[in-house]
């Protein structure tokens, strides 16, 4: 692992500009139009962080972010650049990679349950308004009083069907269950199926710790979720999961205090998704999530095509900026321009404004922030070459890397556990289990049995019981749409 903790980005005017590791949990902005070399740098980013031995997450929506696993091969494009920029120690070499995908196809698959997920999050995915909203976080109630586990869609899909048939008996404790609305959600699942959500969710779940490893050098693993069917195809899918993936992050990892350098840095990759789609009372949690995890040693970087794709009050919370070249053919674009110029600390010695609109490839606009947290006047940016192979891998490179992963096996082979759905058909089949004629089963005769103190102890049985403490939690961090319905 490297001893200095910092990142160098690139250089101005012959001099090293750095990202302090102790400030890189401050979050960070990778902007510019496309084929301006935003990839490239969120790539000598994620290098620069493993090199500094922390975890990195990133979102591949190109597919180019593979080439972190091989080696970088000699060019006349490389050399000129390391002749402009002052790295004495420059090398080829790959990085540690383990890949992801939620399809299981290009990575191990990646899963959570509906359980762990949540209703707001839910209602986010199934694009549900305020009624349906309100009638989905019911069924979370249900459950957790019914002692039913949600893990995967059968599951919801069952336990929506059960609230419609009790209907009558739940209304007085939960409210008005309409038909019309559990019908409604019901078709939403079946889009979401459709879309690949029935891979997204079931078990074996990602645990945590599998993004937190370094290797035995002392690096940080680089784990790369293949996002390039995702985010075309499903892109509230992958917007979900890596809100739900921030939520987790910030519900499990400890306090980390002041560091000299991040515990994990996590890549949003087209944030625009996140936000374009998200209602208010979301885009509220994502700004209270984003400014809380700090304290967890969790760096956020977002990476867009324009800094207005990020709303204000999250943007104001991101210490590195750096800012690729942008068009402005319009008046709107150059009024976009405008704009983005003056959220960076000016420097006497440039015209921010006009310089973001000749910028060449490999160039930025870059402000870091001082040891004490204040944003530095904005620089003119060679960015570094990466030492890692600008460009995706084969398949056959990838297949390797797969097989070799120390996390093979762990995931691949999904299970099918005892939970909502074969529990209701249990209900439905045995007269003893229903209850009396007309009435809904009482939660204190049909919940499972609990955990032992051991088990207890096991995270990954913990966090798929839908009324255990772990999920109350995490609902309680992002919150309510409204205002504490559940």
């Amino acid at each position: 692992m490297n001893s200095n903790p910092n990142l160098i980005i690139g250089a101005a005017d012959g001099l090293s500009i750095e990202q302090l590791g102790s400030m890189s949990n401050r979050h960070g902005l990778v902007a510019g139009a496309t084929g301006t070399g935003k990839t490239v740098t969120l790539q000598i980013l994620a290098e620069g962080f493993s090199r500094l031995g922390v975890p990195v997450f990133a979102a591949d929506i190109k597919g180019d972010l593979s080439g972190l696993a091989a080696a970088a091969t000699p060019s006349a494009k490389i050399e000129q650049r390391l002749a402009q920029i002052p790295l004495p120690d420059y090398a080829p070499h790959p990085c540690p990679v383990v890949f992801w995908d939620i399809h299981g196809e290009n990575g191990h698959p990646i899963r959570t349950t509906i359980s762990e997920l949540g209703p707001l999050l839910l209602t986010n995915l199934l694009d549900l308004n305020e009624t349906q909203s309100g009638l989905l976080f019911a069924c979370f109630r249900i459950a957790d009083d019914q002692g039913l586990l949600l893990l995967d869609l059968k599951d919801l899909r069952a336990m929506l069907a059960w609230m419609s048939e009790h209907a009558r008996q739940l209304r007085p404790t939960y409210g008005n269950i309409s038909a019309s609305s559990i019908g409604a959600i019901q078709r939403q699942l079946l889009v979401l199926e459709e879309q690949g959500g029935d891979h997204f969710f079931g078990e074996p779940a990602l645990q945590l710790n599998d993004l937190l490893h370094v290797d035995f050098s002392g690096r940080g693993v680089i784990s790369i979720l293949d996002a390039t069917r995702l985010a075309a195809q499903s892109p509230r899918i992958y917007a979900t999961f890596l809100l739900w993936l921030l939520a987790e992050l910030f519900e499990q990892l400890p306090e980390a205090g002041d560091a000299d350098r991040p515990r994990l840095v996590f890549f949003f990759d087209e944030a625009h998704l996140l936000f374009s789609q998200a209602p208010k009372a979301l885009l509220e949690k994502i700004e209270q999530v984003v400014r809380l995890i700090r304290s967890k040693g969790v760096g956020i970087f977002f990476v867009t095509q324009s800094p207005l794709d990020i709303p204000e009050s999250v943007l104001g919370q991101l210490g590195l900026k750096i800012q690729h070249a942008l068009r402005a053919f319009t008046p709107k674009d150059q009024q976009a321009v405008a704009t983005v110029a003056r959220t960076f600390r000016p420097n006497p010695r440039l015209d921010t404004a006009a310089v973001i609109t000749a910028l060449g490839i490999g160039e930025a606009l870059v402000s870091t922030l001082d040891a004490q947290g204040r944003p530095l006047p904005v620089q003119q940016t060679l960015i570094r070459p990466p030492e890692s192979r600008i460009g995706p891998l084969s398949t056959d490179e990838r297949r390797e890397i797969i097989a070799r992963s120390p996390l093979g096996g762990r995931y691949e082979q999904a299970t099918d556990r005892h939970s909502a759905y074969e529990m209701l058909q249990q209900r439905a089949a045995s007269v003893s289990d229903t209850g009396p004629a007309g009435k809904p089963p009482q939660a204190t005769r049909a919940r499972p049995k609990r955990q032992s103190v051991g088990e207890a102890m096991i995270k990954s049985a913990a966090r798929t019981i839908g009324s255990q403490l772990g999920r109350q939690i995490i609902r309680g961090i992002l919150g309510s749409l409204f205002g504490g319905r559940r």
